[in-house]
């Protein structure tokens, strides 16, 4: 881990953002005994990952939500960030509070709609059931759309295909290639015709002319989903996985000449935010060419809390460069497909690395907690 630091009490590093590049550097501070405060608008983690699981298996989703209080104790402080003063290098919490920082870290990560993504400040016993909530809705539908073919789309379709599969389950894509779009030809094929094994019906090149009118996440019967296509489909019930967008809303006054067009932070080699030696951004609002992935965030927050370390021991800092890319798409618990290193892995090694928990034990470990049953 480098060893600690010997540092002096005017040593504090605040962490904005608890997702998983916030607790990878919570924990990498830790291990090297700098003095930090970690900031979320939740009180518990959310193992993303789990989150289409869990809208499908009842029992899953409390395995997604681990206690930030239970791992970093006094260290973790719950509150919405609403400003951020650099010149007086203070943190503005909603509540009107301030929390001074030497060193800032910004791992605000990417918001979505619900289930795909979890931002609501709720407890944690009230998300759980907020998913629980929506496996009945899911049960109980009989013909479910599934708007968005990203990463978390094909996803959402084939898990509820994998425990339904008498259900009907539409997939509606602007685009015809599905998945990532920096995945290669032949996953992304292999995503394709996993959801057609399944008996997913796929609506390809069709865009939703008509969501602004729909209701999401419940059941109402006959809704009609209409496409720039002409295209008329009849639903119960339908999940929106698109959407997503950089979580901007804490840093982008202070960081107004930072931000790239999508609202990300433009940062150097050391993920240092650009004109800035003591701010890094890591994870999704780092502005770094490569998608947009948990697996990454981590690596981001050992580069710059190892780059505060080495700066505090006037050491040379790290450079962070992006690798081939890795990508382990779960196509229910039973079948899976990506990229390793940049080269197509097929269903076995898949199902094994991921498929069956979503790697829940690996977040549940980092936290040093043990899972429930």
């Amino acid at each position: 881990m480098g060893g600690t630091v010997s540092v002096d009490e005017r040593v504090h590093v605040v962490v904005i953002g608890g997702g998983f590049g916030g607790i990878a550097a919570g924990n990498r501070l830790k291990s090297h005994r700098i003095p930090f405060t970690l900031i979320d608008i939740k009180d518990a983690f959310h193992h993303n990952p789990g989150a289409l699981r869990a809208s499908v298996e009842s029992g899953f989703a409390k395995k997604t939500f681990i206690s930030f209080k239970e791992t970093f104790a006094e260290n973790f402080k719950q509150g919405k960030v609403t400003d951020i003063d650099l010149e007086k290098q203070n943190v503005i919490l909603e509540s009107g509070e301030i929390v001074h920082f030497s060193h800032l870290i910004l791992a605000t990560g990417s918001s979505g709609p619900f289930p795909g993504k979890f931002n609501e400040p709720v407890p944690m016993e009230n998300a759980i059931q907020m998913y629980e909530n929506i496996v009945e809705k899911i049960q109980e539908a009989q013909r479910v759309a599934v708007i968005g073919g990203g990463s978390a789309g094909v996803e959402m379709a084939a898990e509820i295909k994998t425990d339904y599969p008498d259900k009907e389950v539409i997939l509606i894509h602007s685009k015809i290639a599905l998945a990532d779009v920096q995945l290669l030809p032949s996953v992304r094929q292999g995503v394709k015709e996993i959801l057609l094994n399944k008996g997913v019906l796929l609506e390809l090149g069709q865009k939703v002319t008509n969501l602004q009118d729909l209701v999401v996440n419940e059941i109402q019967n006959d809704m009609k989903v209409l496409t720039d296509k002409g295209l008329e489909i009849i639903v119960d019930m339908i999940i929106c996985c698109t959407g997503i967008r950089i979580n901007s809303s804490a840093y982008s006054n202070a960081f107004n000449d930072q931000l790239a067009e999508n609202g990300a932070l433009i940062v150097n080699e050391h993920l240092q935010v650009i004109g800035m030696v003591n701010v890094y951004a890591i994870g999704d609002c780092a502005d770094v060419k490569e998608p947009k992935m948990a697996y990454h965030a981590g690596l981001h927050a050992v580069v710059a809390v190892d780059n505060i370390a080495n700066s505090l021991r006037e050491k040379p800092l790290k450079v962070y460069k992006p690798g081939s890319l890795t990508m382990l798409l779960s196509m229910g618990r039973n079948d899976g497909i990506g990229q390793l290193y940049g080269c197509h892995v097929g269903k076995f090694i898949v199902v094994l690395a991921k498929s069956k928990d979503l790697l829940v034990w690996k977040s549940w470990q980092e936290m040093g907690q043990t899972a429930p049953r």
